[in-house]
């Protein structure tokens, strides 16, 4: 991990985020020809992408009962109570959003707008398959889903090497009441879902993390069907200072940077003393037998993208966190309340050393999938939120209407809309 002492927070930012992820044009025109495939071919394509990029031939992409039955027999009862217990946090959670927000009623001038929350009518969620499993992923893709109310659930996931899907992520799929799953990743699934084939209704909005083609495709097709947000690599930002635990510190940076070998994991500090210890630290843990599990990931990770950011003052530390953005923040200060009144930009914020990231993927009531590269300046984390739509609807009299007249003269007029003026002056002249 490099130490570097921060001089320029907006520059030294952009070196840390440098070339965190590149949609070349090589990328963009493979992307870009999986699409046009899917759209004109349909199944046909779908199938034989899958035996080209997953090594499997299909006769059928779509999980069927029997096989969702066959994957209740093969979880154990540990992971079934765990799989509730996560997603009865996450109900919990985004329900009590859900009842901050009703059909909001304002009335004024003669005048009532009311705005009407409506599920989005049909939902794809991508969910990261093949060698890795990820049912946690479905669960935080469909769990906000099922709390908005979406009527149409779809669940992707690439297939393992033998044909079959993670029985845990068929169970959790199940458990969410999704009803539609497909043995299917990549592009050419993102294309499916905005698109459509003939196995394969489209979808109203698409959601989940991916990879480097899957970041593309959504990319791509996000002028046709709307997307939840272009997801990175994992990062997660630590704030210590001269008090914190540095083994905690270490064991909160390898966590995250087990993920990938692109994961961005990194701290900022005032203490020079901090950041020496917790490199020492991560070193120890990297080099004992039983200390950290996936080695070669974690150590290509922090050595080519961790970083440790020495600030001189309090202030520049909170300026380097808003203009990073972090997807994970690690508020581990001895002063963190006070410090989390003045984050602006984070995905989450993880308070104190006994709320580590690696929890917040599983069991706190949060929402794993997050907004990265730097996108945490403009949205949040994945939620019922994200299912709804806004809808406003509008009744005015004609009183309200004479009120209003002249104002939307003058604008119209300076606008060379006259027409727009005619058809309210035209109520008042019957």
């Amino acid at each position: 991990m490099r130490i570097v002492d921060v001089k320029n927070v907006q520059l030294d930012v952009e070196k840390f985020r440098k070339a965190r992820i590149t949609l070349s044009e090589d990328i963009i025109k493979k992307t870009s020809t999986i699409i046009a495939s899917v759209e004109k071919s349909g199944d046909r394509a779908l199938l034989k992408y899958t035996q080209e990029f997953e090594g499997v031939e299909l006769k059928s992409l779509r999980v069927s009962e029997d096989e969702i039955r066959s994957a209740f027999k093969k979880v154990t009862s540990m992971q079934l109570r765990s799989i509730h217990a996560m997603r009865q946090r996450l109900i919990k959670s985004e329900s009590d959003l859900l009842d901050h927000l009703s059909n909001i009623e304002s009335r004024f001038d003669q005048l009532k707008v009311t705005r009407l929350l409506r599920p989005v009518e049909s939902v794809g969620c991508y969910v990261p398959g093949g060698k890795a499993r990820y049912p946690s992923t479905l669960l935080m893709c469909c769990t906000p889903a099922n709390v908005a109310g979406v009527k149409r659930l779809v669940v992707l996931t690439p297939p393992q090497k033998d044909g079959s899907i993670d029985p845990l992520t068929l169970v959790a799929a199940d458990i969410c009441r999704v009803r539609e799953i497909y043995k299917l990743g990549g592009a050419q699934g993102i294309a499916a879902l905005a698109f459509g084939t003939k196995s394969i209704k489209k979808v109203d909005k698409i959601v989940g993390p991916g990879g480097i083609f899957v970041t593309a495709a959504k990319t791509i097709v996000s002028n046709k069907v709307a997307i939840d947000m272009v997801a990175g690599p994992t990062e997660l930002l630590i704030f210590a200072d001269s008090k914190s635990n540095p083994r905690l510190v270490a064991l909160d940076l390898i966590s995250q940077s087990e993920h990938s070998n692109d994961t961005l994991c990194g701290m900022v500090t005032t203490s020079r003393h901090m950041a020496i210890r917790v490199k020492e630290e991560i070193n120890e843990l990297i080099r004992s037998k039983e200390g950290v599990q996936r080695r070669d990931i974690v150590t290509e990770s922090l050595k080519e993208n961790g970083f440790v950011a020495v600030c001189k003052r309090e202030s520049d530390a909170i300026e380097f966190i808003n203009e990073f953005a972090p997807e994970h923040l690690e508020v581990m200060t001895v002063n963190a309340s006070s410090v989390v009144k003045k984050i602006r930009s984070a995905g989450l914020i993880l308070i104190g050393e006994y709320t580590p990231s690696a929890a917040s993927d599983y069991c706190l009531g949060s929402n794993h999938v997050l907004p990265t590269l730097g996108f945490a300046k403009s949205r949040a984390a994945l939620s019922v939120l994200d299912f709804l739509k806004m809808i406003s609807c509008i009744e005015l009299d004609r009183g309200g209407l004479e009120k209003i007249e002249s104002c939307v003269k003058e604008i119209t007029t300076a606008e060379g809309l006259f027409n727009h003026y005619k058809a309210v002056e035209g109520r008042f002249l019957r």
